[in-house]
């Protein structure tokens, strides 16, 4: 047992929680922001999503610090194979380089793991919209549904039962997935798993990632815009609010 991994896990199913949500027009990322205090001043930047690359972005759960150390190495991991190749970098490889840097902390001497996990959703031309999810150890699987932080079993659970998941012919995975489907299902899964009265923009996070012009595009929602969310799905929110 690898009980510095594990110590690394723990903290992380302490830490917000971060949803994502695969659709067949894209994917749908959700965060929590934990404010310890009212007297906190809010940070303009996102704290729990950032974009690694053009065409991945990520939401992360655990240590901040370690996870600044691990994005910013991935954007340049990410820059370097887009100068010597021209072109994004796939996501499944972008994310097995995330990989093999946490798995190295686990293996040496005088180091810890890095105490974070990762929820990364990206698009490439070779497998479309992906979904990844990453621990400490350097694990990496692919998800249709996911999330990390804490309550992620109760979350994992109602993604299950939820999830729409029809192949059609061709093998499209979440063909019957839309993202209308997919923002219901996050902000549904959210109003169940964070202790609060009334979800709002001041404690969540959102992005998605879709083609525009047969390209990838990250949008990150802003104040306003996750309100707007939250408003349009109300119906799915409410009563978990009046239990």
């Amino acid at each position: 047992r690898l009980y510095q991994v594990e110590y690394a896990m723990e903290a992380i199913s302490h830490a917000g929680t971060v949803i994502g949500v695969l659709s067949k027009d894209g994917i749908v990322l959700a965060a929590e922001r934990q404010a310890t205090s009212n007297l906190l001043e809010q940070s303009l930047d996102n704290e729990k999503i950032y974009e690694m690359n053009d065409n991945v972005v990520a939401g992360v759960a655990g240590h901040a610090a370690d996870a600044n150390i691990l994005i910013n190495q991935s954007r340049a991991i990410a820059q370097r194979y887009l100068l010597k190749y021209d072109s994004p970098m796939p996501v499944e490889q972008l994310v097995r380089r995330l990989c093999d840097m946490k798995q190295g902390y686990t293996q040496y001497g005088g180091l810890r793991p890095f105490g974070v996990s990762f929820l990364c959703a990206g698009w490439d031309t070779t497998f479309g919209f992906q979904l990844y999810q990453s621990d400490p150890a350097g694990n990496y699987s692919s998800w249709k549904a996911a999330c990390i932080g804490e309550n992620f079993s109760n979350a994992q659970s109602i993604l299950k039962q939820e999830y729409k998941d029809e192949e059609s012919g061709s093998g499209v995975v979440g063909e019957q997935m839309t993202m209308d489907d997919a923002l219901k299902l996050t902000c549904q899964v959210l109003s169940k798993t964070i202790d609060t009265a009334k979800l709002s923009s001041k404690k969540l996070e959102f992005a998605t990632i879709t083609l525009k012009g047969g390209k990838p595009f990250i949008h990150v929602y802003t104040s306003g815009e996750i309100d707007e969310v939250l408003k349009t799905y109300e119906s799915v929110i409410k009563p978990a609010d009046s239990q």
